[in-house]
């Protein structure tokens, strides 16, 4: 006796049932995998315990919110902190690349150059970079080129206003000392401004180098030997870790100081001129956006400050016994009296 034959229409039915059955997931759901989600590393040379450090990744993230991305939904970030040491960001940005981030945000020159020596392909994002061009890690501001852009300090380019600064709240000032630290490449451009800025001013500069905080203490000391009467603290991520020590050696040592970095004067510094980091990473999840998108770092300028601040902090002012003319007074953005 023979087996009855199912309708065309049934058998059909049945099979496609079937390999449902067997596969296990609908074609629907297939069609329908949820997209993948980007992510992001974010490397500084700071410590992950600094309250500044941690507001200006803080800020990055603000930065991507405002955009609508939502960490751990939409994006993630994988945040690695050097806690001061240059010798840890090799082994950090070649751990972010092990991770196989979409894209590397880094802060600061050093942070930048480990990254770009761990990878010539993952899009890379410098955020408060001193000068990019003449530290080799973009071709030109204009056209990158390779795959690193971002955001630069234009920290060289300040460090004649904040001389001439100096020259304003010290009127009789012959002999300024700069601060810096020769193992930071992004030190020399901001040093031969200063040279350069010295030479217009007519004041003999008094160069002195510091690589790590147990230098700093004799660097102060022979300010004062040499008779400096007023100090240039160049950006750097060693003197940010360590600026309340260098905010009382100068108070210490009697000297009026000029910085690049806002933290400095809220550490106690006299006074800061230039461009504020926190804003600069902030508009660093900007490009992070461009490139999530399909851009070509190679392809977008590098974006120079559009914001520049001066900040006196009147306490350490009265300290000093300094009077800060009022015509530099008025062109404060803020000052701090507490």
């Amino acid at each position: 006796m023979s087996s009855p034959q199912l309708p065309t229409v049934d058998r059909r039915a049945f099979l496609g049932g079937l390999a449902l059955s067997v596969f296990g997931v609908p074609l629907a759901a297939v069609a329908q995998a949820p997209p993948k989600v980007p992510k992001v590393g974010y490397l500084s040379i700071g410590s992950a315990s600094d309250p500044r450090r941690i507001a200006l990744s803080d800020a990055f993230r603000e930065g991507l919110r405002g955009l609508g991305y939502i960490e751990n939904r939409s994006i993630g970030i994988e945040a690695r902190f050097a806690e001061g040491s240059y010798d840890r960001l090799p082994d950090l940005a070649a751990e972010l690349v092990r991770l196989r981030v979409d894209i590397i945000v880094a802060y600061s020159t050093p942070a930048t150059k480990a990254a770009r020596d761990a990878t010539r392909t993952i899009p890379i994002v410098m955020s408060a970079v001193v000068d990019p061009v003449a530290t080799g890690l973009v071709a030109s501001l204009g056209r990158p080129g390779g795959n690193v852009t971002g955001l630069s300090l234009m920290a060289p380019e300040l460090i004649g206003k904040q001389m001439q600064l100096l020259t304003e709240l010290v009127s009789k000032v012959s002999r300024v000392a700069v601060l810096w630290n020769p193992g930071n490449p992004s030190n020399e451009p901001q040093l031969r401004e200063a040279e350069a800025a010295a030479r217009t001013l007519r004041v003999r500069l008094q160069p002195l180098q510091a690589r790590g905080p147990k230098d700093l203490d004799s660097a102060f000391v022979a300010m004062t030997r040499e008779r400096a009467g007023a100090v240039v603290v160049l950006v750097e991520g060693v003197f940010i870790d360590n600026r309340a020590q260098i905010a009382r050696l100068a108070e210490r040592a009697r000297l009026p100081a000029v910085y690049g970095i806002r933290e400095h004067a809220e550490a106690g510094g006299l006074m800061f001129y230039g461009a504020s980091p926190v804003d600069v990473n902030r508009r660093a999840a900007m490009v992070v956006d461009k490139i999530l998108k399909g851009a070509k770092p190679g392809d977008l300028p590098v974006e120079q400050p559009t914001k520049f601040e001066m900040v006196i902090n009147l306490k350490t002012a009265k300290a000093l016994g300094l009077s800060i003319p009022q015509a530099v007074l008025i062109r404060a953005n803020e000052t701090i009296s507490q």
